[in-house]
């Protein structure tokens, strides 16, 4: 572990953090710090180790009321007429998570960092998204929380997050796997929101053919929700991973985006003008760039990479491409290690799955 590391502390600026923290804070977190180590254009924020969900489960005895609960709990989660028993007993368990308040020591240490994050990036009640961060990945089990402002609203968030582990879909998930319902613990990743111009995904070789000298590059016009939730078809592009000739490119109509909507202080679908929808959402040099980015994670990884990336409209273009998560994409790598030959469609429902 880096110097930065005890057993007893469980928040930590990204910048402290590294691959070696992945059981401390969670791989998004763990990812998102060594791409800082690396010098990679990362929004700023913290991280809440897993110690902390431990500790708050303990501490308010929400884990003990969860255990009576699911005393008298029966289902079979392979039993699809049963699932509307997980989706009431999720209810259930969210709902003592989400009534309980953080030990005092939490809530101090959470909006003390998140005062500093107002402070380091200028912006009173800086927005921020709240994500989870397992130590394994579970692509679109637990929820995401986006433009959350304020000390209050970050701590709720963290709660929901920290809630969402007890969802209908994560308790089928454990029940499937023989794993126990009543624990699970994760971190919780706490960064500056980007106001996106475009955002989506990369990945750094074909996903369709396994070629490893080209660069996907997929993305739509506002945050990259509605790209990683498959909500639009969006825009591709494939860059030659030695020239970075764009060899390929396909811009589809994009009727809708996922936008910050600041007179209403949240994020929502909005539809995207007419003017913009059958228009690239990134430019040359954009794409070029996020390609030569993708190129350098890689190597720094040295393992194929999915990555996530948004072009920030506020700032100079030297400083507008930012990456939000990488993980090794497994599929892709799985099938590149073996040489085997899957089908497109294997691909695809590897890579495909909500975040």
């Amino acid at each position: 572990m880096s110097s930065g590391y005890s057993k007893n502390k469980w928040i930590y600026w990204l910048e402290e953090l590294g691959a070696a923290h992945n059981q401390v804070v969670g791989k998004k977190c763990a990812n998102l710090g060594e791409l800082i180590k690396g010098g990679f254009p990362v929004p700023p924020g913290f991280a809440i180790g897993l110690v902390a969900y431990e500790r708050f489960l303990r501490e308010t005895n929400v884990r003990k009321k969860i255990e009576k609960y699911l005393g008298s709990f029966k289902g079979d989660p392979n039993d699809l007429s049963e699932a509307p028993r997980y989706e009431e007993a999720a209810k259930m368990m969210r709902d003592i998570v989400e009534s309980e308040t953080m030990p005092h020591d939490f809530s101090d240490a959470i909006v003390t960092y998140y005062g500093e994050l107002c402070r380091r990036t200028g912006i009173e009640d800086v927005p921020v998204s709240v994500r989870s961060a397992g130590p394994a990945s579970h692509p679109g089990q637990y929820e995401t929380y986006l433009y959350v402002r304020g000390k209050t609203e970050v701590m709720k968030n963290v709660t929901k997050v920290w809630s969402s582990t007890f969802n209908q879909r994560s308790l089928l998930a454990r029940a499937q796997r023989g794993l126990p319902m009543d624990f699970d613990p994760i971190g919780v990743a706490v960064i500056k929101m980007v106001d996106a111009k475009s955002a989506g995904v990369m990945f750094t070789a074909n996903p369709i053919s396994g070629d490893v000298s080209r660069i996907r590059i997929e993305g739509n016009w506002g945050l990259g929700e509605s790209v990683v939730s498959g909500s639009v078809t969006p825009d591709e592009w494939m860059v030659d991973k030695i020239t970075f000739e764009i060899s390929h490119r396909r811009i589809r109509k994009k009727e809708v985006q996922y936008i910050v909507d600041q007179s209403k202080g949240k994020c929502c679908y909005s539809t995207v003008p007419i003017d913009r929808q059958e228009v690239e959402c990134l430019n040359e040099e954009e794409i070029i760039e996020l390609a030569r980015v993708g190129k350098k994670i890689e190597k720094y990884f040295d393992t194929v990479q999915d990555i996530e990336w948004a072009i920030d409209k506020s700032a100079p273009f030297s400083q507008s491409v930012l990456i939000l998560q990488t993980r090794s994409a497994e599929v892709i790598n799985k099938r590149i290690g073996k040489g085997k030959s899957d089908s497109p469609v294997d691909v695809i429902a590897g890579l495909w799955r909500p975040r």
